[in-house]
């Protein structure tokens, strides 16, 4: 699939290495032709020169053939009138954009243009470190009936089993991020210090799944 990219800063540059080593063909645009050097040498894909919201700009990155764009400026204006025009001039269905204001990023939401808003989301990450507890939903399937999430998981859980953690607490554990990568465990993976536990439960069992992450083994 052919993907274009505006904006190469660092997020736009290591996503377009990314989609690349991925096997997909990747335009990048940035009105600074020395942002490119960002790619490194290796990058194959196209650099254009110009405003990602202009029109000839974005034909020139070959946003007509385009399966996917992404807009990943610095400026939140520029990000969502790029967005936009690639969804309602070009017609590209998988369209997203990166928004630092929360509040805008609701709105554009309305608008059909998802949005990944970068304060929130990182704030909303610092605070799971500092202050961990409870199960926060990633992912629910569409009936709501059932979700993904990263649960708390009691310092007395460590040194025990996946598969009597989950039979304690009545989830399936989806996969962990240990030390940075992420791992699917299987029944005798043992939980370790750091460990981030992801989960798969229903959604109406969510209080009892943390009251049981946050009691351990010893107080099954």
């Amino acid at each position: 699939m052919h993907i274009v990219i505006m904006g190469c800063g660092r997020v736009g540059a290591t996503l377009a290495r990314i989609l690349e080593e991925r096997g997909h063909s990747v335009a990048v645009i940035d009105r600074d032709p020395t942002a490119f050097r960002r790619l490194g040498s290796r990058f194959g894909g196209r650099r254009v020169t110009g405003l990602g919201f202009d029109q000839d700009t974005l034909r020139e990155a070959g946003l007509a053939d385009a399966g996917a764009f992404a807009a990943v400026s610095s400026g939140d204006n520029s990000n969502i009138i790029a967005a936009r025009v690639a969804r309602e001039v070009f017609g590209v269905e998988n369209v997203t954009a990166r928004i630092y204001d929360p509040r805008r990023a609701e709105v554009y939401e309305r608008f059909g243009i998802p949005t990944v808003a970068t304060v929130r989301w990182t704030a909303d990450q610092m605070l799971r470190r500092l202050l961990p507890a409870g199960a926060e939903p990633l992912w629910r399937d569409p009936s709501g009936g059932v979700q993904l999430s990263e649960v708390h998981v009691a310092a007395s859980w460590l040194g025990h089993r996946v598969r009597a953690f989950q039979e304690r607490t009545g989830v399936r554990v989806a996969f962990l991020t240990r030390m940075g990568e992420a791992m699917l465990p299987t029944a005798q993976t043992v939980l370790q210090e750091g460990d981030l536990v992801h989960v798969m439960m229903y959604s109406d069992q969510v209080a009892e799944v943390e009251a049981a992450c946050l009691l351990g083994p010893a107080d099954s």
